[in-house]
């Protein structure tokens, strides 16, 4: 498989290391602001802690029954730094490498992770603010006070506002920055792929016209349905008959031996002009071999159907079978001339 580009490999491992950040930097952060506290209140959510006003904001939730907020409600805490330290070491394994796939799966195990974080994040939110205890000073029947997900939401007399933190954005921008790279990455292959496909069918069509003047195959001979070139007689004889094939592709077709030698001397045809020459196998009727590799002998008793009485075998100990000479093919030309 291709290699990353070089920029392409730069901008990876940048981004990577960038993930650095968000083990010293907090991620989210909750803002609440009210007339009664003018400067606002705000708690921070990092990979493995909380910070902030959180004592103040537990006060508040206490009157209207909202459990208080401890890093111990957050298992997560536990294993998001090694979770981030994951992606940051794929991330620069990818980037050393530069290996396509990983990139893909580096930027869907980033889409995944920050995918469960939300619902995580949500599911959390909602479970805070609608299990309320029943005892608590102040009551609104219906009332549910879970914090928004993302975004700005009225609770009671506080105004909430859910948003990344510094840690957050840079996870953000570098996850953005990854899936821009393998989204140039993957069109860059496209194009480099149609532009092969191109290539390749150019080139069959090429050399399927090169191999189709230069590669001449004969036609097969339709016994019992085809007649000779020479005498016009219906080829039947499987044991008999021959063909040759010009340098252009066009196959002529006897139902003898001696019947293609004459129509090449009374046509004048060059050998130079002729791609293949081919005579029927005598032990394997149906079956053509090439004549000028071809063993031959002459009997009487072979009776064949224009009396040209010429067998070809395979080699000389097939052509034992016959009595009679072993003769090449030049030898057979001037037999017949």
């Amino acid at each position: 498989m291709k290699s990353l580009h070089k920029r392409s490999q730069v901008v990876v491992a940048l981004a990577s290391l960038a993930l650095t950040a968000t083990l010293f930097l907090p991620i989210w952060r909750i803002d609440l602001w009210a007339p009664q506290y003018p400067e606002g209140l705000v708690m921070k959510i990092w990979l493995s802690k909380l910070t902030g006003d959180v004592a103040i904001i537990n006060g508040l939730n206490h009157y209207i029954g909202m459990a208080h907020i401890k890093e111990e409600m957050f298992p997560e805490f536990t294993y998001l730094p090694y979770v981030m330290a994951g992606f940051i070491g794929l991330g620069l394994l990818t980037a050393l490498l530069r290996n396509f796939r990983l990139l893909v799966g580096l930027l869907s195990l980033l889409v995944v992770g920050a995918g469960l974080a939300l619902y995580d994040f949500w599911t959390w939110a909602y479970e805070y603010g609608h299990n309320l205890d029943p005892e608590a000073p102040i009551q609104v029947p219906g009332m549910a006070y879970q914090p928004p997900l993302l975004g700005y939401k009225a609770l009671l007399n506080f105004g909430a506002y859910s948003l990344p933190d510094s840690g957050g954005w840079i996870f953000l921008v570098a996850g953005l920055t990854i899936a821009g790279v393998t989204i140039y990455e993957w069109v860059y292959r496209q194009k480099t792929r149609s532009t092969r496909s191109a290539t390749h069918v150019a080139g069959g069509a090429l050399l399927g016209i090169a191999l189709t003047s230069c590669s001449a195959e004969a036609d097969p001979i339709r016994y019992g349905k085809e007649a000779c070139e020479h005498c016009k007689m219906t080829i039947v004889d499987q044991k008999f008959s021959a063909a040759y094939v010009t340098q252009k592709g066009k196959t002529y077709k006897f139902d003898d031996v001696v019947c293609m030698i004459k129509y090449q001397q009374e046509t004048n045809v060059a050998d130079a002009d002729i791609a293949q020459i081919l005579v029927a196998n005598f032990q394997k009727p149906g079956t053509l071999l090439d004549a000028r590799t071809a063993i031959f002998r002459q009997n009487d008793d072979l009776h064949s159907p224009m009396n040209g009485n010429t067998a070809a075998f395979a080699n000389a100990s097939e052509a034992a079978s016959v009595k009679g000479e072993n003769r090449t093919w030049h030898e057979l030309l001037h037999v017949f001339d």
